[in-house]
């Protein structure tokens, strides 16, 4: 076999990069779940000691957790001092959870990733599914915590405004929305607090992220106008809908054709259905950057995965793109169809009757 030496030692150089990232994921989750990047926030600088008393934590596992941070570039280290300091930029993306750019929730994804490794090995070999209850239970804490965020920055003030008539319908009272695929509820309750007058329902069909929903409804003193239900996209209950949202989920089902058709059975005549996709373009040659690796890796161990244990078994995948929900949408009934808004992260897509 020949080959181009100088070629394999330049990517074996950025693989040493790949690497520390692969291995700095789980030192940030202990950080995450220590505390740790909360104790060093808004300290100044601080001696291992000072980390380890604070986080009321053991100082030599802090102390090489902190050398660890600081080759990582996460953390400055002054030598002279021998002292650690968390900036404050870099306590937004560790230790602040309402911060658009918190970081730590993907870790606790790339826990479930790492763990399901068998279940994954098996599926390609069999071409069998891997549903998303058959996953470790860090995903789902994990994926509330890394879509929180994002939600919370975009969903009230740009994605709904962007929607034709929503907004106003929402502030006017008595409207119905129901959150399909809702998870841990962190999407229903956001609307739920913006708009006081409307009335929410969640669906999703894994019953331990309806509980936990539920719980997160009365923590957020919503449950007086949110509900929480067990029930799948093709069959949740109800009729009469303002308006339906689906919050990066219609790529995981089996059968998203028969669940627009659901939708589009629920909703008003002039109802809105609200559909937040990863964002992705049509052509896989268009994905190949740093965003659609992301989503191409999680699409590989985790979405399609689940699309393809259920009926149907279309996998579309994280990265489907506009045209092809499209095809999925207006097959499913819809006859209008439009891109209302997008971020680097999501395609919000507006379906009507």
């Amino acid at each position: 076999m020949q080959f181009d030496e100088q070629k394999v030692q330049d990517f074996m150089g950025r693989m040493v990069g790949e690497f520390g990232a692969v291995a700095s994921a789980p030192l940030i989750a202990l950080g995450d779940r220590l505390g740790l990047y909360k104790a060093m926030s808004e300290q100044g600088w601080m001696t291992s000691t000072d980390v380890a008393e604070r986080a009321g934590l053991a100082e030599r596992y802090v102390r090489e957790w902190l050398a660890a941070q600081a080759a990582s570039g996460f953390i400055r280290y002054d030598a002279a001092a021998g002292k650690y300091q968390l900036e404050n930029e870099m306590a937004m993306c560790f230790a602040v959870e309402t911060s658009p750019a918190f970081i730590p929730g993907f870790c606790d994804c790339a826990e479930a990733m790492f763990r399901d490794l068998p279940k994954l090995e098996a599926a390609f070999r069999t071409g069998l599914g891997v549903g998303w209850h058959q996953h470790y239970p860090s995903l789902f804490k994990g994926t509330e915590r890394f879509f929180r965020p994002g939600y919370a920055l975009h969903l009230i003030s740009e994605w709904i405004p962007a929607l034709d008539g929503v907004e106003a319908k929402l502030k006017a009272g008595d409207a119905q929305v129901a959150d399909v695929g809702c998870g841990h509820g962190v999407s229903t309750i956001l609307m739920a607090q913006a708009y006081p007058k409307a009335t929410f329902v969640g669906f999703d069909y894994h019953e331990p992220s309806v509980q936990r929903a539920r719980e997160a409804a009365q923590e957020a003193h919503v449950s007086d106008r949110v509900r929480f239900e067990v029930a799948s996209a093709k069959e949740f209950p109800g009729t009469g809908y303002d308006f339906v949202a689906f919050f990066d989920c219609l790529h995981d089902m089996g059968d998203p054709v028969g669940a627009a058709a659901h939708v589009i059975k629920t909703l008003k005549p002039d109802g809105t259905w609200m559909i937040v996709e990863p964002f992705a373009n049509d052509r896989l040659e268009d994905n190949l950057n740093p965003i659609g690796r992301i989503y191409y890796s999680a699409s590989t161990m985790i979405c399609t995965a689940a699309s393809l244990a259920q009926e149907g078994k279309m996998g579309l995948g994280a990265q489907a793109g506009e045209a092809r929900l499209r095809d999925v949408v207006t097959t499913g009934g819809f006859t209008r169809f439009r891109r209302a808004h997008e971020t680097p992260f999501n395609l919000v897509l507006e379906a009507r009757p």
